[in-house]
């Protein structure tokens, strides 16, 4: 699932390097923590939160399949 997210992410931005994904795991549920560079974070939220929306609708529907609840969290 990480590494479905980090395709998505490294997709948006220029800086790769910056990416830094980190998951915590209870249970059946799956909380990922997201950071980029702050000039690139716009990329990933999209306008009005679209994009972010999107990636976490995406990351539901994987989450899924493993019968997991997964949540995505975009930090400054």
């Amino acid at each position: 699932m990480e590494e479905t997210l980090k395709i998505m992410i490294e997709n948006l931005v220029d800086n790769k390097d910056e990416i830094e994904i980190t998951s915590e795991e209870n249970g059946n549920r799956v909380n990922f923590k997201v950071k980029v560079n702050k000039d690139e974070m716009g990329k990933v939220i999209g306008r009005q939160g679209k994009i972010a929306h999107s990636i976490r609708t995406v990351m539901k529907a994987v989450g899924n399949k493993e019968q997991k609840k997964v949540e995505v969290e975009f930090l400054d």
